[in-house]
């Protein structure tokens, strides 16, 4: 039985994101859902964030807007995102992204 609440699977990526202006951060994993980021520049929940996704030298970055759902402060300290504004051509992209990724990982 899977007790994890999430609708969309999370996948462990090697990847950076930079966060409304504070610098670039290590993506612990991702989702068409959110993303979780390993930062000490810690925003409050629910605070209103401006994402971009550095994915890979190939492809294009990512611009995408979200909102903090939870703050771990205790180290490795990180953050969970829930994404708020992803349109169908950012849907399609991250989808395309995490179909590559999965397939990777399979």
């Amino acid at each position: 039985m899977n007790d994890d609440p999430r609708v969309h699977p999370r996948y462990e990526i090697d990847a950076s994101a930079d966060v409304t202006g504070s610098g670039s951060h290590r993506i612990q994993n991702i989702s068409l859902g959110g993303i979780c980021i390993q930062t000490s520049a810690l925003e409050e929940v629910g605070a209103p964030v401006d994402v971009v996704l550095h994915l890979g030298e190939n492809l294009p970055r990512l611009a995408i807007q979200g909102q903090v759902v939870w703050v771990n402060r205790e180290t490795p300290a990180d953050v969970g995102i829930r994404w708020t504004s992803l349109d169908d051509k950012r849907r399609a992209a991250l989808s395309a992204y995490i179909d590559r990724v999965r397939s990777i990982s399979a």
